[in-house]
């Protein structure tokens, strides 16, 4: 396997403009706004590129929402995710790119069902992979993150999300793999998304009750499982981003069959996330630039030469 060598890859953005591309790969829609979302939105605002890729349109999802919990909504899911996925986009600030699977749902029961034929979960991996190798050699970015390996909860779509954005970050700067997928482009470096760790709902549990306010974190504590690591431990890279929690909030209220606006999502005033958690954290897990954790910023180490040449 061959890879150009990323110390003589050209960095700077192919309009010559000062900024980097980031690309980040999520199961469903909504899910970049509930993952990350501050990020991209904070880089966006900043100049540089930012692409959200959706690999599956949502067709399976509940309608969380009860006041859109009406017929003409359900009568055309599929339609209406991919709006709220349009507003969500233009309120981060992002480009958006479908990769055109179908969403596996998530099987419940004991024993679970079957998971329904031709559902993304199912597709075969190098196909997947392939789709996403080209989205990501027409984007070329210079930052790709996902899910872990759990993907972040274990839904089969959010496993399969993880493992297509690995395989394509390997593969994609590969002239030998996909050769019909357009020119070869390396990402310099792959990050985990570790939004939802037990440090940081304890954090938010004791604030809350230390300004008198009830905490809805109280169950969700108490039934973590003891076995469970706790994903924040392995955080390398903490983004601050608390200035666009604002944008994050209005993205998620764009995806309204998904997001109560009354919910926990945004039981949490601003003002005690700024100060508690004002971070959104990664783990970095490849890297072919120098840049050694604990970072706060997901383009540590890499070299922007349209800024240098200034």
């Amino acid at each position: 396997m061959t890879h150009p060598d990323p110390t003589h890859m050209n960095q700077a953005r192919p309009d010559g403009a000062p900024g980097f591309r980031l690309m980040t790969v999520h199961a469903h829609p909504d899910d970049e706004s509930s993952k990350g979302a501050a990020t991209t939105a904070r880089y966006a605002a900043e100049g540089h590129e930012v692409m959200v890729v959706t690999c599956t349109g949502g067709e399976r999802g509940s309608i969380l929402n009860p006041a859109m919990d009406r017929p003409e909504v359900k009568a055309d899911i599929p339609a209406v995710r991919r709006a709220e996925m349009a507003r969500a986009a233009e309120i981060l600030g992002v480009r958006h790119r479908w990769l055109g699977f179908v969403d596996s749902g998530l099987p419940e029961g004991d024993p679970k069902p079957p998971l329904p034929e031709g559902c993304f979960a199912l597709a075969d991996l190098e196909e997947a992979t392939a789709a996403l190798v080209t989205v990501v050699r027409e984007f070329r970015p210079h930052v790709v993150v996902t899910y872990d390996e759990n993907g972040g909860y274990p839904h089969p779509d959010h496993i399969r999300c993880h493992e297509i954005s690995v395989a394509a970050f390997d593969a994609a700067g590969d002239p030998d793999r996909f050769s019909e997928a357009g020119d070869p482009w390396q990402p310099l470096k792959l990050y985990y998304s570790h939004g939802f760790s037990k440090a940081r709902l304890v954090a938010f549990h004791e604030a809350l009750l230390s300004h008198g306010l009830e905490s809805p974190y109280e169950e969700w504590l108490a039934n973590w499982p003891e076995e469970r690591q706790d994903p924040g431990l392995r955080v390398t890279t903490r983004v601050r981003c608390d200035e666009w929690f604002s944008v994050r909030d209005e993205a998620l209220k764009a995806h309204a069959t998904q997001i109560d606006p009354t919910s926990r999502w945004f039981f949490v005033p601003h003002e005690i996330q700024r100060k508690v958690w004002p971070t959104e954290d990664y783990e970095l897990v490849r890297s072919l630039v120098d840049s050694s954790p604990p970072e706060d910023d997901l383009f540590a180490g890499l070299v922007q030469p349209a800024l240098r040449a200034g």
